[in-house]
């Protein structure tokens, strides 16, 4: 499992890539890899404000169907596009190319409740 360093995470899966107020937004090497094969990702629309702790999409896998949940509040600013052609792209490359969401942040305090790669790294199973 590659687990960026750099990155927050979530105990449900979640990666967060802060760069000043602008959140990137995907899910983790363990969370897809845990879902197979994904055929198909719900974004939300631009201009949506998203809270912290709610669902904010869905990404449908063989396996299953899973709600994306927001780790931070705020106003979506971009989707990823590319991820209703090609939603492998979470598989072959979760945190580059398969990101999903970028969130302008409306409270940076929520920051604090996420957690570090070594913290996220306890939690999932080897």
């Amino acid at each position: 499992m590659i687990i960026q360093d750099d990155l927050f995470y979530t105990e449900s899966h979640e990666w967060i890539r802060v760069d000043g107020d602008l959140a990137t937004i995907g899910i983790s090497d363990f969370a897809q890899h845990e879902l197979g094969d994904i055929v198909f990702v719900e974004l939300p629309e631009v201009g949506m404000k998203v809270s912290s702790g709610e669902p904010c999409g869905s990404i449908e896998a063989v396996k299953a169907v899973e709600d994306m949940i927001s780790p931070v509040s705020g106003k979506i600013t971009e989707r990823n596009t590319d991820l209703e052609d090609s939603p492998d792209l979470i598989n072959k490359s979760p945190y580059e190319d398969g990101w999903i969401i970028k969130v302008r942040l409306s409270n940076r305090d929520e920051l604090e409740n996420l957690l570090s790669a070594v913290e996220y790294k306890k939690i999932i199973p080897e």
